[in-house]
């Protein structure tokens, strides 16, 4: 099987430094909590991962399909437990395209394989909690 790994070094007060991939990401804490709020939050990264991976393969399914769009953003929603540990117990992947005369059933065609097949973020995420999603089209 193959293995990734993150390793986050302590800088000070309540940051991190991370190398992924080689690139440098800081994390941090919020002023309130003794942080400096030099980078984002670990909670609100998960939500980028999610976005990040489905988003990858829309893109690389509807080019296959030579479907063309003028822009293309996903949003990904989070809800959190009100007791700690706070977690998430659900999200929503939103898809908004814009372009003209997009076909919506190969949209939809591209979100479900990236959903049900290819996205291992969201497979994760599906073990821990409940993930749905909606396309919408901006002309």
């Amino acid at each position: 099987m193959a293995k990734q790994e993150v390793k986050v070094q302590y800088l000070e007060n309540m940051a991190f430094k991370a190398n992924v991939n080689g690139h440098e990401i800081v994390l941090d804490a919020a002023e309130q909590v003794g942080g400096e709020d030099r980078g984002p939050r670990p909670k609100p990264l998960m939500l980028t991962a999610l976005a990040g991976c489905t988003g990858m393969d829309v893109v690389s399914i509807l080019k296959k399909m030579r479907v063309e769009f003028d822009d293309f953003n996903v949003t990904v929603e989070g809800d959190l437990t009100e007791e700690h540990p706070k977690q998430f117990y659900k999200m929503n992947v939103i898809y908004e395209f814009k372009g003209t005369n997009l076909p919506m059933e190969k949209l939809k065609k591209a979100v479900s394989l990236s959903e049900e097949r290819y996205c291992g973020v969201s497979a994760s995420y599906k073990k821990a909690m409940e993930i749905t999603s909606e396309i919408r089209i901006i002309e």
